[in-house]
């Protein structure tokens, strides 16, 4: 969902993401404006949305979530609530599970799923009036060992995230509001820290389940997921390989060479790599400081491009194909729509700072697929964007967000959302956010 515009569902304005103990660091010292949670262009979050937030509509409009009022079978809390069957697939002796959310029938009021898998339990307003108070019920999921499976039942969710941890369990806060402060992986004084974790993201209404596996954020643990819909359809996200993780962190210590920053990526406790942060969340951590001009000559090059031709976009909207020119001004203007200027490496990371901070009307699809252009580092080589990309070509300029190339290279079926707007499509190609969509028979998660 489009971490992010994560999204897509990633941004919830309940949650607060590691704000107990010191607050995190953030880009504002260096952006005008602050980063954004998860573009990722999906919905309602979000639908958690993207940095996306990015919580605005989704880069595709044909992949937002299903509309309600079908007409098919209810399955919503009257039915018994989803049934959702998750796995362990890894060689750890204990897996914990988590679910927490925003309760769609009760107000959005922001839920954990109890330890039993089915119970809600919602922090009443007056019970919390300390910044990092302590959750009071267990809510750990305990999966057990290898090949063990269980079946949690949830009600109508919004903005929610099943988390996985290893051996360990995740310690969860909660704030006035009542907001729940999550897991960060950008606060060193996190009690998580030094274990092994990871989520995928999902809403669910009374007419349809939308999913994806996110690595805006970072990569750790591989997650896959299967949805078989009413209609018999089955789609799946197959996740990272068993030793994806690993092949990315060998991926980024060979660009030592080029760029030193992206080591910092890189994440270990007990000298083993536990997770790879994106290099968005990593110049977050180091006040801007990291990566810094190294978009600039591709940049420049694109500009230069654009000022002699004009730069074709397909909005995939209402807003239809638009015509976008560098004027003298140094602007790209797109004519009664509004205009760009030149990002800088830690707009085009973060898909939602300075020139990216609009998602106004046009400026929305227009910063998803101008953004997606330059994280994939195509926007050089076609000018009519997405209309002419293709995957393939994906990630081939040496300027690049090699964090986003290894991951999808990590990943059994190439997806799954590794920056905000990696939902926005080639057309006719391989979908890359990683998401299934549907009116739920059955749907499955598994660990490992």
């Amino acid at each position: 969902m489009s971490d992010y515009r994560e999204s897509e569902y990633e941004t919830q304005e309940p949650v607060n993401d590691g704000e107990y103990y010191e607050q995190e660091a953030t880009e504002e010292p260096l952006e005008v404006a602050p980063v954004e949670e998860e573009p990722v262009e999906e919905p309602v979050e979000e639908e958690p949305v993207e940095e996306g937030s990015a919580e605005d509509e989704p880069a595709n409009e044909e992949d937002a979530p299903c509309e309600e009022g079908s007409g098919e079978e209810d399955r919503s809390l009257e039915s018994g609530g989803l049934e959702i069957t998750l796995e362990n697939r890894t060689n750890a002796d204990q897996v914990f599970a988590y679910i927490t959310g925003q309760l769609i029938d009760e107000g959005n009021r922001v839920c954990f799923i109890k330890a039993d898998g089915k119970t809600p339990y919602v922090p009443e307003k007056e019970d919390i009036t300390e910044v990092g108070s302590e959750v009071p019920v267990d809510c750990a999921i305990r999966l057990g060992g290898t090949g063990e499976t269980v079946t949690v039942t949830i009600p109508h969710i919004a903005g929610g995230r099943i988390w996985f941890s290893l051996d360990q369990e995740l310690t969860f806060k909660l704030n006035p509001g009542p907001a729940i402060a999550e897991p960060s992986v950008t606060n060193t004084s996190d009690p998580n820290t030094n274990t092994s974790w990871g989520f995928c993201e999902f809403t669910y209404t009374k007419d349809c389940l939308y999913a994806n596996i996110s690595y805006v954020d970072f990569v750790s643990l591989p997650i896959s997921m299967s949805l078989t819909t009413e209609s018999g359809e089955v789609q799946s996200v197959a996740g990272l390989y068993q030793d994806g993780l690993q092949s990315v962190v060998d991926g980024i210590r060979s660009l030592e060479d080029e760029c030193p920053d992206w080591q910092d990526l890189i994440v270990e406790s007990d000298g083993k790599p536990i997770r790879v942060l994106s290099p968005n969340n990593v110049r977050v951590m180091h006040g801007g400081k990291k990566f810094e001009g190294y978009y600039d000559e591709y940049v420049d090059a694109c500009w230069s491009k654009y000022r002699a031709q004009p730069l074709i976009v397909d909005t995939q909207a209402s807003y239809g194909v638009l015509e976008g020119w560098v004027n003298d001004d140094d602007l790209l203007r797109f004519e009664g729509h509004g205009t760009f200027s030149k990002p800088s490496t830690g707009d085009i990371f973060s898909c939602s700072t300075n020139c990216f901070r609009d998602n106004k009307e046009a400026m929305g699809p227009l910063t998803a697929r101008i953004s997606a252009a330059l994280n994939r580092s195509t926007l050089l080589t076609n000018d009519m964007q997405p209309t002419n990309e293709q995957v393939s070509e994906f990630y081939t300029h040496p300027v690049t967000n090699h964090y986003s190339r290894l991951v999808h290279l990590a990943n059994a079926d190439g997806r799954g959302y590794a920056f905000p707007y990696d939902d926005v499509p080639a057309p006719g190609d391989v979908d890359q956010s990683g998401f299934v969509t549907g009116k739920p028979q059955a749907f499955a998660v598994c660990i490992g």
